[in-house]
């Protein structure tokens, strides 16, 4: 339980937040931390235009409001889809110092902004549970996860393969290989990168394995780590090779090493990776 309140505020740079997500969030959180938690969802989360949750300027202006509130702790993006890349290139410039001290917590597309505040050296970014994962199965043990960490730092809701000497990052990797060509600045030498995947074909994600470890921002990576690569649609014809395969065969040819494992992927069991 946390000693004093800790105000969380939601955002949706990508698609919209269902109200009862919401609903089901705020009732965990209270059931978990009562008043000691501010929870405060962005009336920008529940817009709608189109794919996304209302327009450019609606989801810049709610980060930004989001990013620069004294009182919070954290930002914690709804939810994936897409959107988070169509954020203004000059976002932090209206950032202010308190926006330089929070956590900000989202995965899959949000790997876009994740990137981006990590090379601008904006807070804490981390790629770990968002607040739709409590509809999926089990997702409410993944959105627990999501706040004990948030509001505790609590060391079991982050992704336990951990060398002390070298510092990791974790993406969506068909974001990552699109985020590299949008945001130059991404910092990938000398971090372990996790990589994930879900929906995508697995040319399409040999592809973007490739694009990423070829990349000049990899050169100098500390190792690989592979997360759950899921729903993955049938190859015509077949690829005949593993998703681990896959990411051996890049790694080898540039000569990263492949670390095994790593606990994140879009499912229930996604762990926190606080980017270091």
């Amino acid at each position: 339980m946390a000693s004093s309140k800790t105000r969380i505020i939601v955002v949706a740079p990508a698609r919209n937040l269902p109200e009862g997500a919401a609903t089901l969030v705020r009732a965990l959180a209270s059931r978990l931390y009562g008043d000691a938690v501010d929870l405060v969802f962005h009336a920008q989360c529940f817009l709608s235009e189109g794919h996304f949750a209302g327009p450019d300027s609606a989801r810049d202006a709610a980060m930004t409001e989001a990013a620069n509130d004294p009182d919070a702790a954290a930002v914690w993006f709804a939810r994936g889809g897409y959107g988070s890349g169509r954020l203004a290139p000059d976002l932090f410039d209206r950032f202010g110092p308190a926006a330089r001290s929070k956590k900000y917590l989202g995965y899959s597309d949000l790997g876009f902004l994740l990137a981006r505040l990590d090379a601008a050296g904006v807070g804490q970014p981390a790629h770990g549970p968002m607040p739709n994962d409590i509809v999926r199965p089990g997702g409410e043990a993944a959105v627990a996860r999501a706040l004990k960490w948030l509001v505790e730092d609590d060391e079991g809701s982050v992704e336990p393969h951990r060398i002390p000497s070298a510092p990791r990052v974790a993406f969506n990797a068909i974001v990552l290989a699109s985020a590299l060509l949008a945001s130059p600045g991404v910092r990938l030498a000398g971090r372990i990168l996790m990589l994930e995947e879900i929906g995508e074909q697995l040319y399409a994600f040999d592809r973007a394995v490739g694009a990423i470890l070829s990349s000049d921002a990899a050169r100098g990576l500390a190792g690989v780590r592979l997360g759950r690569v899921l729903d993955t649609p049938e190859n015509d014809p077949p690829f005949e090779r593993t998703p681990e395969e896959i990411v051996r065969f890049w790694c080898d040819r540039v000569g990263v090493p492949y670390l095994g494992p790593a606990n994140i992927g879009h499912d229930a069991d996604n762990m926190v990776v606080p980017f270091t």
